[in-house]
């Protein structure tokens, strides 16, 4: 089970979805966004990361 939920963290959405989140945190940090835009673009980002896992996972239990 551990190396199966590895292996689903690997996958490409998952890479992007961490460095977009480190890269917008880090731009935060150093002040070159504001914290609202942050929220937005964070929020945009994980709505998408979980929206598609989740549609992923009811299509896989349809089958």
């Amino acid at each position: 089970m551990f190396i199966k939920n590895l292996a689903n963290l690997i996958k490409v959405k998952t890479i992007v979805t961490l460095i977009l989140t480190v890269v917008f945190s880090v731009m935060a940090i150093q002040g070159r966004i504001n914290t609202e835009q942050f929220i937005v673009i964070f929020t945009t980002v994980i709505a998408f990361y979980f929206g598609t896992q989740t549609e992923k996972n009811k299509n896989e239990e349809d089958k």
